[in-house]
């Protein structure tokens, strides 16, 4: 209990907290896990900086705003299936389609837009922190290749 107490604290943004808050006891623990696979991956990565936590279309949200590197990233129960939740990424990014190319068996994609687990996923950390890195530094990589 005191460990997700914690994590409450560490929160700098109030409308995440409460967004957290209101998700089943299951569904917060696994949110969780994705929030920190985040975090972890932004600080192993130079030139990212600090990841800024905000609410956006109601979903806890993922920026760069100082080094502006990424795509934002949002993660979410999905709506209606009470055992499902997503890690999303912008949809007119060439995100989804390179992540189905080097991981197709992997994942489980929706769309150009997100990686869907059940209940009973092991998340693939080491894939998935991967996939994590190109979003963080999505606009910077682009950069680089235009010059």
């Amino acid at each position: 209990m005191a460990q997700k107490k914690d994590q409450f604290q560490k929160f700098t943004n109030s409308d995440v907290a409460e967004t957290f808050s209101e998700y089943s006891p299951f569904m917060r623990e696994k949110l969780f896990r994705l929030r920190e696979l985040i975090f972890e991956t932004a600080k192993e990565i130079q030139g990212v900086g600090k990841i800024e936590e905000v609410l956006k279309w109601g979903q806890p949200s993922y920026i760069t705003p100082e080094s502006k590197s990424g795509t934002t990233i949002r993660i979410d129960a999905l709506k209606g299936e009470s055992k499902e939740y997503a890690i999303f990424f912008h949809c007119q990014t060439d995100l989804i389609p390179r992540f189905r190319k080097l991981y197709p068996k992997t994942f489980h994609f929706e769309g150009n837009r997100s990686i869907i687990f059940s209940e009973n996923t092991k998340i693939p950390e080491k894939e998935l922190k991967q996939c994590i890195s190109f979003a963080l530094t999505y606009h910077s990589d682009k950069k680089k290749k235009s010059n």
